[in-house]
């Protein structure tokens, strides 16, 4: 398939338990994955990971989210700087992919200045209206940026061949989405917020509902997700810090 996977850490998030498994108590750090793809046609990054506002400012930098989380975000965690260690120059990236709009996916977005930012039409339109920004907690900063857009409606594969598909898994947002990625070793599932933790998918333990805009939306999509793993796909949880800490990263390739 000629297609190389690199994951990176741009940062890490102290949050509540209960925000990632509904009923549990305490806090846990989470990881903040962001990942670079080199196919033969060209370049992709699925999500960009933290504002350099956040790195500025830490979360207050969140507004009326900010009691919620702690921010662990340094110089040279940002998604630039980590693609220096490839050689990949930001400004050349061909495209840009956002699971979705939350401030931890997108925020370096800006970042990312010239590539076709692939996102799903459902989360453009939420992000958009103000009842929906209110409610799934958008930052308009971090994606109004006036990038080349392609808006799609479900499956949309970037390179035609089947390489690099975008699957919707909508539930955590409005219009969240997924990346299944073929290469010589396998698939790989690039999960996003459709599945936090290795947890949330082997027990169905969803977070609290502040977290969910569609409970059966995301049920739906975790399921999805089961029957790519049960198929022989690779599953990358969201931001599970135990899976994470085996992950091979950047400049070493996963592919």
């Amino acid at each position: 398939m000629s297609v190389h996977l690199y994951a990176m850490t741009c940062g890490w998030i102290t949050m509540p338990m209960p925000m990632l498994l509904h009923g549990t108590e305490g806090k846990l750090r989470i990881p903040v994955p962001v990942y670079f793809i080199r196919h033969r046609q060209g370049t992709v990054l699925f999500d960009s990971g933290l504002s350099m506002r956040v790195q500025r400012d830490g979360a207050r930098a969140l507004g009326p989210m900010e009691p919620y989380f702690h921010i662990e975000f340094e110089a040279n965690e940002e998604v630039s700087a980590r693609l220096g260690e490839v050689d990949m120059d930001p400004e050349k990236i061909d495209f840009l992919v956002s699971s979705h709009l939350h401030f931890d996916h997108c925020g370096g977005n800006d970042l990312i200045p010239n590539a076709r930012w692939i996102i799903q039409q459902r989360e453009w339109e939420a992000a958009n209206t103000p009842e929906a920004i209110a409610a799934n907690h958008y930052l308009v900063d971090d994606y109004d940026l006036g990038h080349v857009r392609i808006e799609v409606d479900g499956e949309y594969d970037v390179f035609g061949d089947g390489a690099v598909r975008c699957i919707p898994t909508h539930g955590h947002t409005p219009g969240h989405q997924s990346m299944v990625i073929e290469t010589d070793a396998g698939s790989i599932v690039l999960c996003g917020d459709a599945c936090y933790l290795r947890q949330t998918l082997e027990e169905m333990h969803l977070p609290s509902r502040g977290a969910i805009y569609d409970e059966v939306a995301m049920r739906a999509s975790l399921e999805s997700l089961r029957e790519l793993q049960r198929a022989g796909a690779r599953l990358m949880y969201g931001h599970d810090p135990d899976f994470w800490a085996d992950v091979p990263q950047l400049p070493v390739a996963l592919t």
